[in-house]
């Protein structure tokens, strides 16, 4: 993915505003919240923001822990994780990232699914 779609969409200031809406969505969602109970929210925002940023191209390298071994104790499933792309992708479009861009981001999220669900 090119460093434009960061710059398209906004760069950090666009990212950060995405990630606030993204975690506003994720935590009003009971099936979800659970996952975030003791959890050092200003840390997972921090990562999200650097990891938005690095999947769109931007000039930040994610470097967080791997996607399996992050996730690997919440037990997640499906429906957990399409829940959470649904919300990233609707703070992507509620935040003026076009069509194009949603896909190009999605399409990188997605390709996670296997780690993050530890398949």
């Amino acid at each position: 993915m090119s460093q434009s779609v960061y710059h398209e969409i906004g760069g950090q200031s666009a990212v950060e505003a995405v990630v606030t809406d993204f975690y506003d969505r994720v935590l009003s969602d009971e099936q979800l919240i659970p996952y975030f109970e003791g959890m050092d929210m200003a840390e997972l925002r921090a990562h999200q923001i650097q990891f938005i940023s690095s999947v769109a191209g931007g000039p930040v390298e994610y470097t967080g822990d791997d996607m399996r071994e992050a996730h690997a104790h919440l037990d997640l499933d499906e429906s957990d994780f399409d829940a959470v792309g649904e919300y990233l992708e609707t703070a992507l479009r509620t935040n003026g990232v076009d069509d194009e861009n949603v896909e190009a981001i999605m399409s990188e999220v997605v390709a996670l699914k296997d780690p993050i669900l530890n398949r």
